[in-house]
C-alpha cells in the first residue's frame, strides 16, 4: 500500500518520500526507482523539454546541441540515467550518479574528478515548471548532461576536481585555527563563485561569428533566462576574467545582471589550471566577502577529504 502511495505521488522535487527515507537513512548516492515517476512527473518533463526545443536551436552553443542529438532523449518521458549513461560513458567516460540531495562541496568535486556527476531525479511540479531554486533532473540531465558529450569540456570538469583536490591539500597542511579557516572559506567561495560563473551561467563567442551562445546549464535549463541573457540589454557582458569573476558576489533567486564569456572549452580549461595556480601562490586567500556563504558542510567536506 505504501508503495502505490509513493507512485502516485512520484517523484516530485516538493514531495517524494523515496526520497525523504534516503536522506533519513543518510544515504547520499542512490539508485533511480523509475518505476516510482507519475504521469505528473513525465508530462512536466515533456512541457519543459517541448518549450526549451526552440530557444536551444537559437541560443545555445553548438558542443550542447550535438550533445543533446548524442544523448537521444525521449522528450516525453523521464530519462533512464542507465541509457543516458549507455550514450554519454562512450563519449567522455563520465557519467550520471543519482543522488538524494544537497551534495557537500569537496564531494561533488571530487565526482567530477572521476568523471561522474552527481544528479537529482526528482522533478518539478508540471504547475511549477519555471523557477526552482533547487536542482532538478530536467536542470542537471537536460541542462548539464549534453556538454558533457564534448571532450575539452568534460576535461576542464576533471581539471576542476584536481583544483579541488589541491584546495585540501593545503586545508590538510594547515592547522584549524581561525586564519587556516578564513583562507579555506575564501578559496571555496572562489571556486564557487568561478563555477558558477561558467559552468552554470557561462557564455561563449560562436564558432560561426554570429555574437554569445549558452553553455552554462543554469541558462541551458532556464526557459525565460537563456533568452534574457542573450537578449537583454540590461545583462552585462565581459569577456572572463579572473580577478573579477572569483570577486564577484551572485544570487540564485533572479536573472544574472552579470555574466562572462569565453573564447572556447580549451580556454576554460586554461582559466581553470590558472585558478588553481592563484591558489597555490595565495591570491584567493582574501577574496571579496559576500554570497556564496560557505556552510560549515561544504567547509568540513575540505578539512575531512583525507587526501
Amino acid at each position: 500500500m505504501e508503495a502505490q502511495s509513493s507512485s502516485r505521488i512520484g517523484l516530485t522535487t516538493t514531495q517524494a518520500p523515496f526520497i525523504e527515507e534516503a536522506r533519513a537513512a543518510g544515504d547520499l548516492y542512490i539508485h533511480q526507482p523509475y518505476e516510482l515517476y507519475s504521469e505528473e512527473n513525465h508530462t512536466a518533463w515533456n512541457r519543459l523539454y517541448a518549450r526549451m526545443h526552440d530557444r536551444w536551436e537559437k541560443y545555445a552553443n553548438e558542443h550542447f546541441l550535438r550533445g543533446i542529438e548524442s544523448l537521444c532523449f525521449n522528450p516525453d518521458r523521464v530519462p533512464k540515467l542507465e541509457d543516458v549513461n549507455g550514450f554519454l560513458n562512450p563519449l567522455t567516460g563520465f557519467r550520471a550518479k543519482a543522488v538524494s540531495g544537497y551534495v557537500p562541496a569537496f564531494t561533488f568535486f571530487d565526482c567530477l574528478r572521476n568523471r561522474e556527476f552527481p544528479t537529482t531525479i526528482t522533478i518539478r511540479s508540471a504547475e511549477k515548471l519555471d523557477y526552482l531554486p533547487e536542482p532538478d533532473i530536467f536542470h542537471d540531465i537536460a541542462g548539464h548532461v549534453p556538454m558533457h558529450t564534448d571532450k575539452a569540456f568534460a576535461d576542464a570538469l576533471v581539471r576542476f576536481g584536481d583544483c579541488a583536490h589541491r584546495a585540501a591539500e593545503i586545508a590538510a597542511s594547515s592547522g584549524r585555527d581561525e586564519q587556516s579557516l578564513h583562507r579555506l572559506s575564501s578559496i571555496i567561495r572562489a571556486m564557487a563563485r568561478f563555477f558558477w560563473f561558467t559552468i552554470e551561467f557561462g557564455l561563449m563567442k560562436s564558432s560561426n561569428s554570429d555574437g554569445l551562445k549558452v553553455y552554462g546549464s543554469g541558462l541551458l535549463s532556464s526557459y525565460g533566462e537563456i533568452e534574457h541573457a542573450i537578449e537583454s540589454a540590461e545583462v552585462q557582458r565581459y569577456p572572463i576574467q579572473l580577478e573579477w569573476v572569483i570577486n564577484q558576489h551572485f544570487e540564485i533567486d533572479t536573472y544574472q545582471p552579470i555574466l562572462f564569456y569565453v573564447e572556447s572549452f580549451d580556454h576554460l580549461f586554461e582559466l581553470v589550471t590558472e585558478l588553481e595556480s592563484w591558489m597555490m601562490n595565495g591570491r584567493l586567500n582574501n577574496v571579496a566577502l559576500g554570497e556564496p556563504v560557505v556552510n560549515e558542510a561544504d567547509l568540513k567536506s575540505f578539512l575531512e577529504a583525507g587526501v
